[in-house]
């Protein structure tokens, strides 16, 4: 038994990691999106960040975290209950959907590209990255198609993981630079302190991950089960 929950908690945390990787990504997409659409002369957080451009190398911290976080929960062996995880994400992504174009005032394409205190379109975001998460966690039992896709995908990896491993570490400073420069600025302005402290927040976890992956060699551990296969563990 306590072998079980030891196996549920660490998939728990595996989740965790992908939605804060997710969470990381849509905060840092909605700002790139206003630094270069909406307020072209916008200089974020200054003087403390030295360029707004930095955040596409936070948003590369957030997409090089997910694989080998999701990695963590795919090799445990928690089975099913009732259904697949991506049922469930499928359901969550259709209903938090709806919700947005029924219930809300902006469109499901802008959902994370406007600065909003809305409780309902906040919510709406979780909702949404909570069922992508469950989504990408099960990703490879959607069909033989979406798992070929995927096991390409990884041999690119492969082919480039000390490239990756390096990467990460680079990434993770920068998103921890980036963090630094964000509560300061809150600090000093006291403007957006809601906002920035939830941002803030989940780039300091991404941060720490990326050190965290790094130090486990997550990258450096991808391997091929055979010689002929792209299927990796």
């Amino acid at each position: 038994m306590a072998t079980s929950v030891g196996v549920i908690a660490k998939k728990v945390f595996s989740l965790a990691l992908v939605f804060n990787s997710l969470i990381s990504f849509a905060c840092v997409a909605g700002i790139l999106f206003g630094f270069y659409q909406i307020y072209p002369n916008w200089k974020p957080y200054a003087p403390y960040l030295l360029d707004g451009n930095l955040f596409w190398i936070v948003l590369a911290a957030a997409i090089i975290n997910i694989f080998p976080s999701a990695s963590i929960g795919r090799a445990l062996h928690t089975g099913r209950f009732l259904f697949h995880h991506y049922v469930y994400g499928f359901f969550v992504l259709l209903t938090s959907s709806f919700f947005v174009i029924a219930f809300t005032s902006v469109s499901l394409f802008s959902l994370f590209f406007i600065d909003s205190n809305s409780v309902e379109i906040n919510a709406a975001r979780v909702f949404v990255l909570a069922g992508l998460t469950l989504l990408l966690d099960d990703l490879p039992d959607v069909s033989k198609k979406i798992e070929s896709f995927l096991n390409a995908i990884k041999l690119k990896a492969f082919q480039i993981r000390r490239t990756l491993h390096a990467l990460q570490l680079i990434t993770g400073f920068i998103t921890l630079y980036s963090t630094i420069a964000i509560i300061l600025w809150t600090i000093q302005t006291g403007e957006r302190a809601a906002p920035n402290t939830i941002l803030s927040g989940t780039l300091l976890f991404s941060s720490f991950t990326s050190f965290a992956l790094v130090k486990r060699k997550a990258w450096l551990k991808i391997r091929l089960l055979e010689p002929t296969s792209n299927v990796f563990v």
